[in-house]
């Protein structure tokens, strides 16, 4: 009975919810040593995170789990697990800052909008270009936050070409975002 209550506590939505907001600042501290070690583990506490993010919401819709709390917080651990990595990626040069720049200032910008839309009682539902988005930007994080060379791989440099897409999406998401919903923003 006991395990029980821990299996489902550990696999709710929320739990998994929550546990990507907790790798933030575990991820922050580890880039604030960078060295091999704390980045390989800073790439790995990212690309579970990151992981979690699917399951979330499959298991809320799957098993009927949907609350408002992961409705609101959802796409706010998204936007600190994604915005955190990158500030730091960018303090350590690991990456160049105006992409960071770009793409947090297009995530605050869609979700401003979205809460406009949810207040019009529309779908704020991500499309399919969010989506994209979203994977290139973990595509890009997950091999930058490996950053050192290992095997004769060379992780930042498929972490910049995954970045380049990274940004060509988050800007067309973003532009798409406010032309399908700018008569809200007229009115």
């Amino acid at each position: 009975m006991k395990n029980e209550r821990i299996k489902s506590l550990l696999t709710h939505p929320n739990t998994l919810t929550l546990f990507r907001i907790i790798s933030v600042p575990i991820i922050v501290v580890l880039l604030m040593m960078p060295n091999r070690f704390t980045a390989l583990l800073a790439g790995l506490i990212f690309s579970v995170a990151a992981i979690t993010d699917y399951f979330d919401g499959y298991l809320a819709r799957r098993y009927g789990l949907v609350s408002n709390l992961g409705k609101v917080m959802d796409p706010v651990a998204d936007k600190l697990l994604v915005s955190c990595t990158l500030i730091m990626l960018s303090a350590l040069g690991w990456m160049p800052a105006w992409i960071a720049c770009i793409i947090i200032g297009r995530e605050l910008a869609v979700s401003g909008l979205r809460n406009i839309i949810a207040q019009n009682k529309l779908d704020v539902s991500a499309s399919s270009l969010g989506k994209y988005k979203t994977g290139f930007q973990i595509a890009a994080i997950i091999p930058l936050l490996f950053h050192y060379p290992a095997f004769g791989f060379d992780f930042q440099a498929v972490g910049m070409f995954f970045l380049w897409g990274a940004l060509v999406f988050t800007l067309w998401s973003g532009v798409d975002y406010f032309l399908r919903f700018r008569k809200l923003l007229r009115g």
